[in-house]
């Protein structure tokens, strides 16, 4: 039996698969909403449902119509572009800023440490909807609310906390000996960090800026308060189409999404494997 000692008692043994069960159903569970708008995305009518000739695999039943709308809508092309414009601004506002918080935060000598880091992560904390009002209120006092650099630091605050965690993790294993000693050979911090720390903590730092890409790109509650129709994004023209006219085109572009996220998440997992093996907690 893999996995399982040949002394098991009963009890373990029956353990060892109901764990296995249990684990299972919680994963379809979670994937199963996923999994299916993906065929029902290729629907050659124009119903969210699974349609007999869907059913009998029928190639008529099947068709790209919904892609292709996506394609040419100018509607759907305007979100998407407006989200391709704002969430690689808000990822690199996010990961400058929760790159240097993480490496301030790491040093011993600085006060208040845990009360800052919490501070800084409240954004994941907060509920979404107290956060996207606060924001609403506030931007609108300073003349940002309804402007493209609005959603972009809305977006930024809730993708800095996901840079600050991930570089932290990183910054767990880092040897502080190697930025010493490149100080005693008279290199300048600036030159110490370019060189010496960068190079190590690289993938904890790409990996919290997927995260805040992911963050943005499929954000929609923030951007309603404090974006305007010039800002609709894809997420956005996605609520607008389920709550005024039911498009089966949502389906595509959540086949897409999901796509994109997953192509982000695996790239994630293997940067955080390379971080690993960079700090010597797992074998090459």
């Amino acid at each position: 039996m893999s996995g399982l000692p040949p002394y098991a008692s009963f009890t373990q043994k029956l353990w060892h698969y109901a764990f296995r069960v249990i684990c299972g159903i919680v994963f379809f569970f979670l994937i199963a909403p996923i999994i299916v708008i993906i065929p029902l995305s290729f629907n050659a009518q124009d119903f969210f449902t699974f349609t007999p000739e869907m059913l009998a695999l029928d190639p008529d039943g099947y068709s790209l119509k919904h892609y292709n709308d996506f394609f040419t809508n100018p509607d759907w092309q305007q979100a998407m572009w407006n989200s391709i414009r704002i969430a690689p601004m808000a990822t690199l506002l996010s990961v400058s800023f929760g790159t240097l918080a993480a490496i301030g935060l790491s040093q011993p000598h600085v006060p208040f440490r845990r009360a800052i880091m919490a501070i800084l992560i409240s954004p994941m904390i907060v509920p979404l909807i107290i956060s996207a009002a606060g924001m609403y209120f506030f931007y609108s006092r300073i003349g940002l609310q309804g402007s493209y650099w609005g959603v972009v630091l809305a977006h930024a605050a809730l993708g800095i906390p996901f840079v600050i965690i991930t570089v932290t993790a990183t910054l767990v294993g880092f040897d502080r000996s190697l930025t010493r000693a490149a100080a005693s050979l008279g290199a300048n911090p600036v030159t110490t960090f370019a060189k010496v720390q960068m190079p190590l903590i690289l993938p904890g730092v790409i990996s919290g800026g997927l995260f805040a890409f992911i963050t943005s790109f499929d954000e929609v509650v923030v951007v309603l308060f404090v974006g305007s129709a010039g800002q609709k994004t894809l997420p956005w023209q996605m609520f607008t189409g389920l709550r005024e006219q039911i498009s089966p085109t949502i389906l595509a572009v959540a086949t897409i999404l999901v796509t994109v996220s997953v192509v982000l998440l695996a790239t994630i997992e293997i940067l955080r494997r390379r971080s690993e093996r960079l700090r010597g907690m797992s074998p090459g």
